[in-house]
């Protein structure tokens, strides 16, 4: 389970950008974050991964805290435990998409044989199976973030992270993609935190919370 207890983040000698922040998202569940611009949710997003650190309060996955400790034991523990989702795609474009897909396997160490079955079965989860040898640049908007939803999942991480993954998608589009990201995180079993100002998009979470005036609430 992710865990935030009593999380706060101010800049400079104002009011604090959000505080007293609480939240639990189980295993195999979805939860949204909404917002205006500049509510915060980006902050809280990276605070969550461990790139940023908050002012007071503890994230927790499991049994390991994300809120302090050596920068590099927690980039190493990123690595094998998170996967990210961006508004971007961050395809690389010299790559294939399988090539792209196994980039967590190769950073962790994994063979050929396992990376090739993993990818496989991670593109075969996004109704890609047959576009592993494609580039990203003959793909569209959707295949590239269905493609990036398969390279955040293959290392079967403990939890995902999603800022703003259909903001550069249409509306068709963009639900087939938060459909295929649902489905994958409930498949894998790990915890999902997504932020987003779209409300459609945060419909299709297991659960929505709003952040606004520096505090955490159900939408």
């Amino acid at each position: 389970m992710l865990e935030l207890r009593g999380l706060a983040k101010g800049f400079g000698a104002g009011p604090p950008l959000f505080a007293e922040v609480d939240l639990e998202v189980p295993r195999g569940r979805w939860v949204a974050i909404v917002g205006e611009s500049g509510s915060g949710k980006s902050t809280l997003l990276h605070i969550v991964a461990g790139l940023d650190r908050p002012d007071r309060g503890e994230v927790r996955l499991d049994a390991t805290r994300l809120d302090y400790g050596d920068d590099e034991a927690l980039a190493l523990w990123r690595r094998r435990n998170v996967g990210f989702v961006f508004q971007a795609f961050h395809l690389l474009p010299y790559l294939s998409v399988g090539d792209n897909v196994a980039l967590p396997l190769a950073l962790l160490g994994a063979g050929r044989t396992e990376r090739e079955r993993r990818v496989r079965e991670a593109l075969e989860g996004v109704g890609l199976g047959t576009f592993a040898a494609r580039r990203p640049d003959t793909l569209s908007g959707g295949e590239m973030q269905r493609v990036a939803i398969a390279r955040a999942l293959v290392h079967l991480p403990a939890l995902v992270l999603a800022d703003e993954p259909t903001g550069n998608l249409d509306e068709a589009s963009a639900q087939a993609v938060l459909a295929c990201l649902g489905e994958a995180v409930r498949r894998s079993g790990a915890a999902a935190l997504m932020v987003t100002h779209s409300a459609v998009a945060a419909a299709r979470a297991d659960g929505v919370m709003r952040l606004a005036q520096g505090r955490l609430r159900p939408a």
